[in-house]
């Protein structure tokens, strides 16, 4: 189910990249490759699990920390769209700096 979390998300940023142009300033573009990424990353995880050891491909539970597998995607997501939002606040500040500086 992770991987549909993260593929949802994926989706949404790379809708919102070329459907919004009024949105380009925020950058969703890093946004949607950096979900893009990790969807990538946890398919190739999910397919070698697969194959190896079989059972299901999707599944709702996990044996690790976190029991439910439409949580851990949300846990997974978060770190990226604080990286993201981190970014768009630091690329913020730099323009404002530059734009304010003499040179």
């Amino acid at each position: 189910m992770w991987l549909v979390i993260i593929l949802i998300a994926a989706l949404a940023a790379t809708v919102v990249h070329f459907g919004a142009n009024p949105l380009r300033k925020h950058r969703f573009d890093f946004l949607a490759l950096m979900l893009w990424g990790t969807f990538i990353m946890v398919l190739v995880d999910h397919s070698i699990a697969f194959m190896e050891e079989g059972g299901e491909f999707i599944s709702q539970s996990t044996d690790g920390l976190v029991a439910d597998s439409a949580v851990l995607g949300l846990f997974m997501a978060a770190p990226i769209v604080v990286a993201w939002v981190a970014m768009v606040f630091l690329d913020k500040n730099h323009l404002a700096s530059r734009s304010a500086s003499p040179t």
